[in-house]
């Protein structure tokens, strides 16, 4: 079944060699690692080190970078896991005793710094460049500037919205504000952002490297990794942390490292899904598409009142396992097996009333009993209602080479949650701010632990190759962009700028991932494209619907990448709500 949509950007394809991001830049430096004859992976972290230039409203070359990599020659498909952990003397008693059960905006909110590793890392073993080669493209827009787009200048202009500390207001640290407010002024459109200390960052990593080039390309990347995380740079990041009251400790760095794992897998009428596991959201896409492909969504119509009820009843019950049951496995018994068997999404399915929606979230499922497993007993009580913002930071980078490789990466860390440190140009990590400060809760913050992750990047392949990396910045809104976009694809036809341009609708109806964990039952957000009648009809149904703009941000940034596994064909689109584009040949 396939439906025209109108678009207001055209599709791109290529044959050779395709890049999707969250922004015109990043893309560029991507394209141009692969004409350098680079492949998706080194040309994937130089799009991703971009964005950590061009985007600091969301994004951090020292925040995180969570990872998925197709490995066409060495038939591998494998997850780095980009996110810090929490410092070792960080606990729950701590911020009760400290900051009266408040996780505090700034500082305080710093877990390890993940997506240097992570980029690093993903060369290192995938990749056939330098480090120096892939972080040139970077370097050159943070040493020669590159005028500030709109999206930016808002950003630095918005004060107790979606970008700022929680306590509003603005910008609030001083090493911020010399960067980015200059003079009390926000940088407008148009001016040059140059970002000197983050040139130099790059510089003096590069230095590394090229000192070590003599022990080959691995181990120099590995000298360059380690002078990150034990060396000057290590230290400077303790001292400018410790100095503003953090708790990031040199041990903490040296005892850090990404993990290198293998991805969660599910399947949707012939097509496996693969997502990161559940120290982020990514199985979520999975149990959601597992629940609607017990629907016919073909014959409810796209964006029927059917199909978003229904869609949006799925999305509650997915977001609703991933409260009660997902958090760093390293700390957590997390009945993945159970909560992606097909048998437990039939019985999940089974639960949604069509004609009516759920007021809240509804109640956890038991996955323990479809994994032949014992429940850890471990429950959580029915949320309360909590006032609070819907964050939606975060950016997104896709690449697929000639040679069947596929990288898909969603990396962040807002400008607005943390200070720049002094000299390094970047932000620390405030990932810690998806903690909670429940022992119960399976994301409660505990020393060591990763944070549950709201970036989550997405691949979709078909017999062993290839057929959609896909994702988008959002928040929690991330998981749903990306399952109506790729439903929009397999079930209704589009391709790929058809299927993000498409109107989409989200549901908050459970706890916000950021703190304080705003949670506003029954809450639907639609883009005004939606048909008023539809509206209606939601609302009949129980929904408290909002009409959002027509084409908002709040619904993230989507890029995908669709190849033709017939004629190896490519065909990639970009998100116009945010700055993303592709390119390729």
């Amino acid at each position: 079944m396939a439906i025209g949509i109108r678009t207001y950007r055209p599709l791109i394809t290529g044959k050779t060699h395709m890049a999707a991001t969250g922004h015109y830049l990043a893309t560029a430096s991507a394209f141009r690692i692969l004409e350098q004859g680079g492949n998706a992976v080194d040309a994937g972290v130089a799009a991703g080190i971009t964005l950590n230039v061009v985007l600091p409203q969301y994004t951090s070359f020292a925040g995180v970078a969570p990872i998925l990599i197709h490995h066409a020659g060495k038939q591998e498909t494998v997850t780095i896991s980009g996110l810090g952990r929490w410092p070792r003397s960080a606990s729950i008693e701590y911020f009760n005793q400290h900051h009266g059960g408040d996780l505090p905006a700034g500082i305080m909110r710093t877990v390890t710094p993940a997506a240097a590793d992570a980029w690093m890392t993903s060369i290192k073993l995938y990749g056939t460049m330098t480090f120096e080669q892939v972080v040139t493209p970077a370097l050159e827009i943070a040493e020669g500037g590159f005028p500030i787009p709109a999206s930016l200048h808002r950003a630095l202009s918005r004060a107790g919205d979606a970008f700022v500390g929680d306590e509003g207001g603005g910008l609030p640290w001083p090493s911020t504000q010399e960067i980015f407010v200059p003079g009390g002024q926000p940088l407008a459109t148009g001016e040059i952002l140059v970002q000197k200390d983050l040139s130099r960052t790059f510089q003096r990593l590069i230095q590394v490297e090229n000192d070590n080039a003599s022990h080959g390309r691995e181990d120099a990347i590995q000298a360059t990794r380690d002078f990150f995380y034990h060396g000057e740079i290590a230290q400077e990041m303790v001292d400018f942390c410790q100095g503003q009251g953090g708790l990031l400790t040199m041990e903490d760095l040296a005892d850090f490292h990404v993990g290198v794992e293998p991805p969660v897998v599910g399947s949707y009428k012939g097509i496996d899904l693969y997502a990161c596991g559940p120290w982020c959201q990514g199985p979520a896409n999975i149990q959601a598409l597992h629940i609607l492909e017990q629907f016919d969504l073909q014959a409810m119509g796209h964006n029927s009142s059917d199909y978003l009820h229904t869609l949006l009843e799925a999305l509650k019950l997915a977001f609703s396992d991933r409260h009660n049951f997902y958090g760093d496995q390293d700390f957590v018994d997390v009945p993945m097996e159970g909560l992606l068997s097909h048998s437990y999404a039939e019985q999940r399915a089974a639960t949604i009333d069509l004609h009516r929606a759920n007021p809240e979230m509804p109640a956890a499922g038991d996955p323990w009993a479809y994994q032949g497993g014992k429940s850890d007993g471990r429950t959580l009580p029915q949320p309360e209602p909590v006032a609070g913002r819907l964050e939606a930071d975060t950016s997104y980078v896709s690449v697929v080479d000639r040679w069947g490789n596929a990288f898909s990466a969603t990396p962040s860390d807002s400008l607005g949650n943390a200070p720049i440190a002094k000299g390094l140009g970047f932000i620390l990590s405030s990932r810690g701010g998806q903690s909670w400060l429940d022992p119960n809760h399976p994301a409660s913050l505990q020393p060591g632990k990763r944070p549950r992750l709201t970036p989550n990047p997405a691949l979709a392949m078909k017999d062993g190759k290839v057929l959609m990396p896909f994702g988008t910045p959002g928040g929690d809104v991330q998981c749903q962009s990306m399952v109506q976009t790729f439903l929009n694809v397999v079930e209704f036809g589009m391709d790929p700028q058809q299927a993000i341009e498409a109107p989409r609708a989200s549901t908050w109806s459970f706890p916000n991932s950021f703190w304080p964990h705003a949670y506003n039952p029954g809450l639907v957000g639609v883009e005004g494209r939606i048909d008023a009648g539809v509206v209606e009809d939601l609302r009949g149904r129980g929904h408290q619907v909002e009409v959002w703009d027509d084409w908002t941000s709040r619904m993230g940034g989507m890029c995908a990448i669709k190849v033709d596994q017939g004629s190896g064909g490519l065909a990639a689109g970009a998100d116009p709500r945010r700055d993303g584009y592709a390119m390729g040949r």
